[in-house]
């Protein structure tokens, strides 16, 4: 039996290509290792405020059917309070959706295999209000591949992910997205 994810970032240009993956490991670990796992492209969202429209308002008709919607916005506007309400207005029309917001952004989860490279330590780094320009740019130029699709991004995060213990550890919210999914599977 199949089980569909369907993966919602708030810039799936260069957030899918970490995302998947991670979302990928993190479903096969909690027990289901052949789950088909999309990240949105239709409609192509950008940025925080249209992805959450679009989770309120237009994706329930096209992708109502599927077995889980796993929201991963940065965190920086998406605090736990309004992500809990989210969840439960969805779980009201029968969409199971579990938000699970980057902190600080989605690139952090690349990073993990890297984190001795990072212009600070890691602690400093996840909280980093600006990671990404000020951080993830300079450790993508160096690690990344500029000729590939995402600039390399899906090889930064498939480095993480071999190491994905230390991976859930290091960033706590994917433990608890990872086994919110597995408890879901289980009920």
């Amino acid at each position: 039996m199949s089980f569909k994810v369907l993966v919602i970032p708030e810039d799936p240009t260069h957030n899918g290509y970490i995302l998947k993956p991670l979302v990928q490991a993190i479903v096969a670990d909690a027990g289901r290792p052949r789950a088909q796992v999309t990240v949105l492209t239709n409609p192509r969202l950008e940025g925080y405020d249209h992805a959450l429209r679009a989770v309120k308002n237009e994706l329930a008709d096209r992708y109502g059917h599927w077995d889980l919607w796993v929201f991963m916005p940065d965190a920086d506007r998406a605090s736990p309070a309004a992500m809990l309400a989210l969840e439960a207005e969805l779980a009201g029309r029968n969409v199971r959706l579990l938000c699970c917001p980057a902190e600080p952004e989605a690139e952090i989860y690349a990073c993990v295999a890297y984190r001795a490279a990072l212009a600070a330590d890691w602690a400093a780094a996840r909280q980093h209000p600006r990671f990404k320009e000020a951080l993830f740019d300079p450790l993508l130029a160096q690690h990344g591949d500029a000729r590939r699709a995402g600039g390399g991004r899906d090889r930064m995060v498939a480095e993480s992910l071999k190491n994905y213990p230390l991976l859930l550890q290091l960033c706590p919210e994917l433990r608890t997205l990872r086994n919110r999914i597995a408890a879901l599977l289980q009920a």
